[in-house]
């Protein structure tokens, strides 16, 4: 299976890639093809909304408990992961023990689409902003700016 990136354009759709390209030049004219197309994820976005993960890990306080396995660690994607969940994107699965736990929903540009993503970032954001008390004496709109900032730097 060939994977293209193709450019919408006044004139209809053009190669993106060199890939592609070499592509369409071994497609005969009039031969039919056939594909499922799907809108690519901002990458940009995506950043952003790790940005915006980063941001609120950084203000996150666990507090302090000691278990019989020693005092748990903040851990960055078991964060993430709970955040997620927390927004609304989780699905439940089954432990070997017959108990069940929420997993999150996978962030990757194969399994979300654009549209999708951008309430996820709402709904991450308005966990965060619930969740984070430094956070939540801030408005969306500062919070975003300091995720801008944020992502400067990473």
């Amino acid at each position: 299976m060939t994977h293209l990136l193709l450019i919408k354009t006044p004139g209809g759709w053009a190669n993106a890639d060199k890939e592609a390209e070499e592509f369409h030049l071994k497609i005969k004219l009039g031969q039919t093809i056939h594909s499922d197309f799907k809108r690519m994820r901002n990458a940009a976005f995506h950043r952003k909304l790790f940005s915006l993960f980063a941001l609120a890990f950084e203000y996150w306080e666990p507090g302090e408990i000691d278990t019989k396995w020693g005092k748990p660690e903040k851990h960055f994607d078991t964060f993430r992961k709970n955040i997620t969940i927390l927004a609304g994107y989780g699905h439940p699965v089954f432990n070997i023990d017959g108990t069940f736990k929420m997993e999150a929903d996978s962030l990757s540009f194969g399994k979300m689409e654009q549209d999708t993503f951008d309430k996820l970032y709402q709904a991450v954001l308005t966990v965060v902003m619930d969740r984070i008390p430094v956070l939540s004496k801030m408005t969306a709109e500062e919070i975003d700016e300091l995720t801008n900032k944020f992502l400067e730097y990473a």
